[in-house]
């Protein structure tokens, strides 16, 4: 079973972060979703999952997560360099967005006045959370946000995020993950070439 700190939340949507779910793309994948009660645990720490909610996940509920996830990752790596997603993909996420549930509407009391909250956006099982994930990665699909979308650089990572930086130049998922050991392994590289000074 995954351990809540093997979760990355760097990505900036939920999508991304359930599409990181899935490390190491570059060199051998590692999977965090191993069981069906991994899936429940990542969607109860995204904040998917209502507080009351019981029902677990089950193995076929975690297959179409896995699915999902997939379907995700492609069509924003497609449609953030330019192209357009594949039809199966857009079909699928289309039928797992159609499934979410519907907001619903709260209320506040606010200077003595009745006013309306915002909705929340919870599932009541997993299988509904995952349609809240299919949701986001159509909202983000057709946002001006889309094209900030980033693969980090460093090459044993390869975690998607959103790029939200003024100059949108960010290469790293994380700082402190990824751009601060890939610079000290740069360095470290660069002092071996050069070899060791020598003083007269």
């Amino acid at each position: 079973m995954a351990t809540d700190d093997m979760w990355i939340w760097d990505g900036g949507r939920v999508c991304l972060d359930f599409a990181n779910t899935l490390r190491s793309r570059w060199r051998t994948p590692v999977e965090t979703l191993r069981e069906p009660d991994d899936l429940t645990g990542w969607l109860r720490e995204a904040l998917l999952l209502a507080p009351a909610t019981t029902e677990p996940a089950t193995a076929a509920v975690l297959m179409s997560a896995r699915r999902l996830r997939e379907s995700v990752d492609r069509a924003v790596l497609a449609v953030a360099d330019g192209r357009l997603p594949t039809s199966g993909d857009v079909t699928l996420l289309n039928r797992s967005a159609a499934a979410a549930p519907r907001p619903a509407l709260q209320l506040v009391i606010t200077d003595d006045r009745l006013e309306p909250a915002g909705p929340t956006t919870v599932a009541a099982d997993p299988a509904l959370a995952l349609a809240l994930i299919a949701q986001d990665a159509v909202d983000l699909l057709l946002s001006a946000e889309i094209r900030r979308v980033r693969v980090c650089g460093a090459d044993h990572c390869a975690l998607r995020f959103l790029d939200r930086s003024p100059a949108r130049n960010r290469r790293w998922c994380s700082m402190s993950r990824c751009g601060n050991r890939t610079k000290v392994r740069l360095h470290q590289a660069r002092s071996r070439q050069s070899g060791p000074t020598t003083e007269n």
